[in-house]
């Protein structure tokens, strides 16, 4: 397991767009968050010991978001040949099990991670109405095994300001998780 930061990409960056299946087949977009006020871009994937220490917070914290202006979704780049506990099947029954709100997209040629600069899992990107990067960083600064709750604060805040019309305030720290297995 290697520990990989986030990237950072630079704030004001405008929001790629992407045409990525479900499990199901569905394609979802941009487009698809239009009437949205802000977007999360989540990189996750299934096997990543720093994404499994978050998903029931990650399924909460949509739960607590659903009635607010918020598009989510969460990219799965990892290349699915070498680490098939990632595939698009499995990917399917982490949405089921934990009980995804959002949708779950596969990046098979891994083009909108790279878009993205995504460089872990998980790795975080909260884009403005206008679809420009106003957080990218942590969720919190619970990690496997460091006793520290799961709470979302960091992201949470970057989102309430957000969906004021205000700029984030909350230090931008980066995340931390999985490099993201690229193909060779």
């Amino acid at each position: 397991m290697a520990l990989t930061p986030s990237s950072m990409t630079e704030l004001e960056s405008v929001a790629h767009d992407f045409s990525l299946p479900d499990p199901t087949g569905k394609l979802w977009s941009l487009a698809d968050f239009a009437n949205k006020e802000a977007l999360l871009v989540m990189f996750i994937c299934n096997h990543c010991p720093y994404v499994r220490h978050l998903k029931s917070a990650l399924a909460q914290f949509a739960r607590d978001y659903a009635d607010r202006s918020l598009g989510i979704i969460a990219i799965n780049a990892n290349d699915a040949k070498l680490y098939p506990q990632d595939s698009p099947q499995q990917m399917a029954n982490d949405s089921q099990e934990f009980n995804y709100s959002f949708p779950y997209v596969f990046d098979e040629k891994q083009d909108t991670a790279r878009a993205y600069q995504a460089a872990c899992t998980p790795d975080f990107f909260l884009y403005d109405q206008q679809r420009q990067l106003v957080y990218r960083g942590q969720f919190d600064a619970s990690r496997p095994g460091n006793d520290i709750p799961i709470t979302g604060n960091h992201l949470r805040q970057a989102v309430d300001q957000v969906l004021i019309g205000q700029q984030p305030e909350v230090e931008q720290l980066p995340s931390v998780g999985c490099n993201i297995k690229w193909k060779e």
